[in-house]
């Protein structure tokens, strides 16, 4: 029979040893430290657009590792009004969309106020805007109740033999082991930032105390962990990103942690690693962001209508996808007739070109950057140390 990490009499005293945890620290905080530098030297406004392009995509992969798919336009649009940035546009209101958005800015922009009860369960409420998952109702803004059983992960749940990757601590123990949990993150500031963000993560969804949403939440938790560390309120780099690339190792590491015996070097060493590749990653949004303000630099004096600077914005960001006219009444909620002038404009320019094909699948693509535009070039990773730290425990009770 498996024994869980909540079932050993220790918990929840975790430990890891610092030895191994130096280099993979050290790189991700050097390539922290390097982006935070890249932006601010790029500008008020470059931040912004650097900060929406990071925003949305946090929103778009922490949903998209629980399988769930949302639009990415309706994402940025919802991001970038409560940015206040003009490049919101006439996206309708998505209910769902609105509410991921609403927890990934709170999680960053709130930084400064106390991770509560309250707050983990308007989190909640947003993420579950009907009081359903999936179809079927839950229990939504409180604990669970276990009202259907043990709170279980599992895969093939429809098989004769489904297999079962944890089991969480009945529901009676929840209000317990959060109070514990809260009392810990709002006062747990002795630690490295990167393992305190690692260790609220592990912590918070092997607690396991909503009916569904612990994923987002628990990374929502990271996030603010990471916020209160920075200090500045704004996000550059989308960890969920870089853990939906990974997402088997992710859903392995997990696993491994909550069936060993509170020793979570190997979660954390991991969690450090991803970190890096989520800052390496936000090292080449930026290398786009500044690629538009150079295109909006060169483009200065072109009077682009409103419709076209959206666009240009959004594929300027990144939008994945060939340009046609369909997808751009969709984007500026234009008539066909208005989206072709608009893009036969741009192409007069040399921004949008004819791609193979025509009739009714004619598409373009986007021209920008020229081929000179340097790219960024990344600094070396700092030298592996040659010397190790302690083992490191932590008894938060």
């Amino acid at each position: 029979m498996v024994t869980y990490i909540w079932q050993r009499e220790e918990w929840p005293s975790f430990r890891w040893d610092g030895n191994r945890l130096l280099l993979p620290l050290a790189r991700a905080r050097h390539r922290q430290g390097l982006l935070l530098g890249k932006m601010g030297g790029i500008g008020f406004a470059a931040q912004r657009d650097a900060e929406l392009a990071a925003l949305s995509e946090e929103v778009v992969k922490t949903s998209a590792i629980e399988g769930e798919v949302l639009n990415p336009a309706s994402v940025r649009s919802s991001v970038a009004r409560r940015l206040g940035l003009s490049e919101a546009g006439p996206m309708p209101v998505d209910r769902q969309v609105e509410g991921v958005v609403g927890v990934v800015m709170d999680a960053s922009k709130k930084h400064v106020r106390p991770l509560t009860e309250e707050r983990l369960h308007g989190w909640h409420a947003a993420l579950f805007p009907t009081g359903r998952s999936g179809g079927e109702r839950i229990d939504v803004a409180r604990w669970r109740t276990d009202r259907l059983g043990a709170m279980r992960v599992v895969s093939n749940p429809f098989s004769p033999r489904p297999t079962i990757h944890y089991e969480a601590p009945p529901a009676r123990r929840v209000a317990s082991e959060m109070a514990v949990f809260l009392r810990w993150f709002n006062a747990g500031r002795e630690i490295d930032p990167l393992l305190r963000a690692g260790l609220a993560h592990l912590w918070f969804v092997t607690i396991h105390p909503m009916d569904d949403g612990n994923g987002r939440i628990a990374r929502a938790v990271a996030d603010l962990a990471m916020a209160q560390a920075e200090g500045t309120g704004q996000r550059f780099y989308s960890l969920s990103a870089a853990i939906e690339r990974d997402r088997t190792r992710y859903y392995d590491a997990l696993e491994a942690a909550q069936k060993g015996d509170l020793d979570i070097t190997d979660w954390l060493v991991w969690f450090a690693e991803c970190s890096e590749r989520a800052i390496l990653a936000a090292e080449a949004m930026t290398e786009r962001v500044v690629n538009a303000a150079r295109f909006w630099k060169t483009h200065a004096a072109h009077p682009f209508n409103g419709r076209q600077r959206q666009v240009l914005g959004m594929l300027l960001g990144g939008f994945d996808g060939p340009v046609t006219a369909k997808r751009w009444t969709g984007l500026c909620g234009c008539s066909p007739d208005t989206a072709q002038r608009d893009m036969s404009a741009l192409v007069g320019l040399g921004l949008l070109a004819r791609n193979p094909g025509g009739g009714r699948s004619t598409s373009y693509r986007f021209t920008w950057p020229p081929a000179s535009t340097p790219a960024i070039v990344p600094e070396d990773p700092p030298p592996e140390p040659k010397d190790g730290g302690p083992s490191i425990a932590l008894s938060p009770v």
